[in-house]
């Protein structure tokens, strides 16, 4: 079972995917941020590494993905490859970041991976205000993150909207995190698995 977790930029998304996968055993499957070769130079030149970026992204989630499927555990991941094409990649092509030759190479390339991979079981998306996400990647301290942009991550927060108001893929479970400190405080946590285990119930 593939059960996966979308949302801006400093939502939580790693964090619960560790919680939860510490709570029930699944195995977690994170995003790749502290050994991806881009993303630093990414922050410092979005221009320049845009399209670097995205593919790096691209083909290691569709890599993730495909040994999802293959096997039989029930896997937890931390962002999905939807939102690479979705979010991310459009956004950077609207901000002027990503060349319109490199967005289209981009979305055939994704287009034909999606042939090719199911969506996931549940998707349980984030939503988050941009001052929480913001106060969340101070309080983390990534270096690489100081120059992140207001315009980007509120570019990102209106494409993530639009598109989970228009997923219809498969089971879809949003939280409103701006109101739920799960990993501070267990009955919010609770909360978050009672609403999990409804969504999944019947799919074990």
């Amino acid at each position: 079972m593939h059960i996966a977790i979308a949302g801006n930029i400093g939502s939580g998304k790693t964090t619960l995917t560790r919680l939860l996968s510490e709570h029930y055993g699944w195995k977690a499957q994170y995003e790749p941020v502290d050994y991806n070769p881009y993303l630093a130079d990414f922050y410092q030149d979005m221009e320049r590494w845009s399209f670097n970026l995205q593919i790096y992204f691209l083909n290691k989630r569709f890599r993730d993905v495909v040994e999802i499927n293959k096997g039989q555990e029930i896997v937890i991941q931390d962002r999905t490859i939807y939102e690479d094409a979705n979010i991310f990649a459009p956004n950077l092509h609207d901000m002027g970041l990503m060349s319109t030759r490199d967005f289209e190479n981009y979305v055939d390339l994704f287009n034909l991976m999606l042939s090719l991979i199911k969506a996931p079981d549940l998707l349980i998306y984030l939503r988050s205000t941009i001052p929480s996400v913001v106060g969340n990647i101070q309080k983390r301290g990534r270096e690489y993150e100081n120059s992140i942009r207001i315009d980007y991550l509120k570019g990102l927060h209106d494409r993530y909207e639009k598109w989970i108001n228009n997923y219809h893929d498969g089971n879809l479970l949003i939280l409103d995190v701006d109101k739920l400190d799960f990993e501070g405080n267990q009955d919010d946590f609770n909360i978050v698995c009672d609403k999990i285990e409804a969504k999944l119930h019947g799919l074990f």
